[in-house]
Formats: structure tokens, sequence, C-alpha cells
């Protein structure tokens, strides 16, 4: 019979063998993780080599800073939504969406005539509004995220267009100066969007490691069901998160607007499909509860290199889709495989 000292001493030993198998898997899945990334940056770097020997127009400066604009709109609305899909959703109404929040910054500095600053905070609230709608179908209509966000994506759709006119609203003239915000120049050679994009892929990355809505995003992610058995308002905070995206999209709206100087009401068309692709290239799981800030921000530098160097080689517009189709395919069946793994 075993004494009161032996027992305490066994189970030190098993907690301790606990302990050292959580270690164990928590640094296999670091170095899971930091191998997904590695293999995202090195096709980074083998399609910019390539590009580079397919063309001498690719790695010149100018084109350096079209990839980086580009990926500034991408990137933003990528981090947006890299929260969405960690727990477990999708959000199919980011391209629309932006058009959406571009056009509503429009008529509010163009057709009402308010401050920029006014209009700036306008179209960022007309994101984080279709978010709190898509958060509120998800949770207490209980609608596949799939189903919640294309409907979206078709509402914000036509309300860009009726709001709009059917028609581009023009900067020129009411706010001269609201190019700045995107093609404006504080540090030398680097456009401003890119600055933007830069603090707020810092900002996603310090909630989604720090914060509370980061852990209950992972949370949620990993087992919706267990972490509302832990006392976590799962609705709440998935209201949360796709409010949080929201805000990302009504940024990516204002910055695409800056860019072009107008509100173009058909412009999103596609973005909602790269900036998911450059999710998931970067290590997030369509399956939820896992991803990196880091990942996300390859992801989005991996799309816009390849669809700027497509562009570069001459490619019809018809077989630059076709490609990057096929890379969303590609980056699905990979982290396919990689939950196959997991289980």
């Amino acid at each position: 019979m075993s004494t009161p000292q032996q027992s305490g001493e066994t189970t030190t030993v098993i907690q301790q063998a606990v302990n050292e198998d959580t270690d164990k898997r928590d640094f296999a899945g670091f170095l899971k993780r930091q191998l997904q990334q590695s293999l995202a940056f090195g096709t980074l770097v083998i399609l910019v080599i390539f590009f580079a020997i397919a063309s001498p127009n690719f790695f010149t400066f100018s084109n350096i800073a079209t990839v980086l604009l580009s990926t500034a709109v991408i990137g933003i609305l990528a981090l947006g939504t890299t929260f969405v899909i960690i727990t477990g959703g999708i959000d199919l109404s980011l391209g629309t969406g932006m058009a959406l929040c571009a056009v509503m910054t429009g008529v509010f500095i163009t057709n009402m005539g308010l401050p920029v600053w006014v209009g700036i905070l306008g179209g960022i609230a007309t994101g984080v509004l279709m978010g709190l709608v898509n958060g509120l179908n998800v949770t207490f209509l209980r609608l596949p995220p799939f189903i919640a966000t294309l409907a979206m994506m078709m509402i914000a759709g036509g309300l860009a267009l009726v709001i709009s006119g059917v028609a581009p609203i023009y900067f020129s003239t009411s706010a001269p100066d609201f190019k700045k915000i995107a093609l404006g120049v504080i540090i030398p050679g680097i456009p401003n969007a890119v600055l933007i994009t830069a603090v707020l892929a810092i900002i996603a990355a310090i909630v989604l490691s720090k914060t509370l809505l980061g852990r209950y995003t992972f949370a949620i992610g990993s087992n919706e069901e267990a972490a509302r058995l832990s006392g976590v308002d799962t609705r709440r905070w998935t209201i949360f998160i796709y409010m949080f995206a929201g805000a990302f999209t009504g940024i990516a709206g204002v910055i695409i607007a800056s860019r072009l100087d107008s509100a173009q009401p058909q412009i999103g068309t596609g973005y909602e499909l790269q900036a998911i692709a450059a999710v998931i290239i970067g290590g997030t799981s369509l399956l939820g509860g896992r991803g990196s800030i880091l990942g996300t921000v390859i992801g989005a530098l991996i799309m816009s290199v390849l669809v700027n160097g497509l562009r570069i080689l001459s490619i019809q517009t018809e077989w630059q889709n076709v490609v990057v189709g096929v890379v969303v395919l590609l980056a699905v069946f990979l982290d396919s495989l990689r939950n196959r793994q997991r289980t």
C-alpha cells in the first residue's frame, strides 16, 4: 500500500511528464509555424528572382513601389480577415465592402462637403457597421459565415453602385490633398500607404498576440464550445472580431480611394480572393485556431508580386485570373494537408 509521500511523488512525476509532453508539442508547433513562414518567404524570394530574370522592368524602383502600393490594399484587407479566418469563419464581402467604404468616403467629403477627417472616419465606420451586421448574422441568426458574408458582398456591391449613381466620385476639387494619404511621402521613396500598412500590421500583431481579443480569436477557432463552457461570451467576441476586421476593410477603402483620387464603385471585385489567398498562403488555417500576422504579410507580398509580375510579362488578364485561381487552389490544398497531419 502506497504512503501519502509516495502518492505525492507519483503525482509530481506524472505532472512533470505531462508538462514535458505539452512543452514538446508546443515546441513542435512552433517549429512547424516557423517552417511554414520560411517556406512562404522562400516562395516570395523565388518569385522575385524569376520575374527579375524574366523582365528587366520588374526589379526597378518604380515597379517595386507599385508592388508595395498594391500590397498595401491587399495587405490591409488580409490583416483584418486573418482574425476572422482564425475563428474558423470567412469573409467574402471584403472587396465590395472596400468599394462601398470608398464610395461613402467620397459621399461624405465631396457630396456633403464634410471635412476630410470626418469623411475618413465615416468610411471606416461603414466597414465597422458591415462587420457588425456580419457578426450578428453569424452569431444570432446562426447563418454560416460563407452565406452571411456572401449576402453582404452582394448588398455592399449593390449599395456602392446605387449610392454613387454608377459613376466615380472624384476628390480633386473637393479635397485636392486627399491623394496624399496614400501617395504622399513622409519617408523619401516610401509612399504613405506602405507606412500605414506597416503600422497596421504591427497593431494587428500586438492585438492578436497580446490582447483578450486575440486570445479569444484563437480560442473560438480552436474549439468554440470549449471556449463557451470556459466562460467566454463567444457570441459577443465573434461580433467584435468581425467589427475589428470591418475596420480594416474601411481603412482599405480610404487608401484605395486616395490612391486613385476617386471612389470607384466597381473597384473591389476580386480583392477578396487575393486577400483570403494571402492569409492562407501565410499559414492561417481555414479550419481555424492557427495563424499569424507575419505570415499574412508575406502572403500578401506573394500575391502582389505574382500579379505584378504577370502584368510585366504582358500576360493577358484572363490568364492572370487563371494563375491566381490555381494559386488559391494550391493554398487551400496545402492547408488541407496541414490539417490532416494535425489530426
